[in-house]
């Protein structure tokens, strides 16, 4: 099973509509993200708790999103993620490493806590949230970000915010982070595009909301054929040529062989 570190995708169902959460399973996304937070109208939140509970001691299983630390729902959603079957815990609004340390206190020990980043005092903490002790991944919520800070365009709008992302990921030594949602369902060719583009900024997986988004994202996020192909004959010259030498007309040194050695790990941690 594709640990939610590898994860490519991340589906997101409301916890208040229990009915979904079969066909989120069967949608080919590696983690499913129950969802308590801003799927799930104010009124409804005590109810889509209880049907969470129910599910979860039922033997269900999946990640949640929690509302936000300073919500007066908070503490009942993170002591309801101590049950089995939680898989980890995505924290929106997420500003700096307190909140990280605050929501630990609530969780077993060893639950994977997913910040989201999407506030100008996230963003700009960021470094400091993703080297705090029990952060899995950074995820980019690149809607409500946008929202704060008016901007208009998921695109080349976005990409200084989203290397600092992959920046901070790298420097405090943690998996490859999670990108925002494309809010088109029907726009195939723009999910195509976002998703693409998310894998060679050095993003590692991304955000869906609709079970047919999933297949995309997967394709998007997994290496070519033609790319591992590359690898595995990198890989096998390289046992025979040490040091530095040529394939192809171009060099292979270390780097290249770390490069073709994480491919080939990125695909085999992908495999159903």
């Amino acid at each position: 099973m594709t640990s939610i570190k590898t994860a490519r995708t991340y589906l997101f169902v409301p916890a208040s509509r229990p009915e979904r959460f079969a066909k989120a399973h069967a949608s080919g996304a590696d983690v499913v993200i129950l969802d308590l937070e801003d799927a799930v109208a104010d009124g409804d939140k005590d109810r889509a708790r209880e049907a969470l509970f129910d599910y979860l001691a039922a033997g269900g299983r999946g990640m949640v999103r929690v509302n936000g630390t300073r919500t007066s729902w908070f503490k009942d959603d993170a002591h309801l993620c101590r049950m089995d079957g939680v898989q980890g815990v995505i924290l929106p609004k997420t500003e700096q490493g307190a909140d990280i340390q605050w929501i630990r206190q609530h969780l077993r020990p060893d639950t994977p806590v997913l910040p989201l980043i999407e506030t100008a005092a996230g963003m700009i903490n960021v470094r400091e949230i993703a080297g705090t002790h029990g952060v899995a991944r950074l995820v980019f919520g690149t809607v409500d970000f946008r929202k704060e800070l008016g901007i208009e365009g998921d695109d080349q709008e976005l990409l200084f915010f989203r290397s600092m992302l992959v920046l901070a990921s790298k420097a405090a030594g943690i998996d490859a982070p999670v990108d925002g949602v494309t809010l088109s369902i029907s726009d195939t060719a723009e999910l195509r595009r976002a998703s693409e583009q998310g894998r060679r900024l050095g993003f590692g997986g991304k955000l869906c909301i609709h079970p047919s988004q999933v297949p995309e994202v997967n394709a998007a996020y997994q290496p070519s054929d033609a790319l591992l192909n590359w690898a595995r004959r990198v890989l096998e010259a390289a046992q025979s040529r040490p040091g530095a030498f040529q394939l192809d007309g171009a060099m292979v040194d270390a780097p290249v062989i770390a490069h073709a050695t994480a491919l080939l790990r990125q695909a085999a941690q992908s495999q159903p």
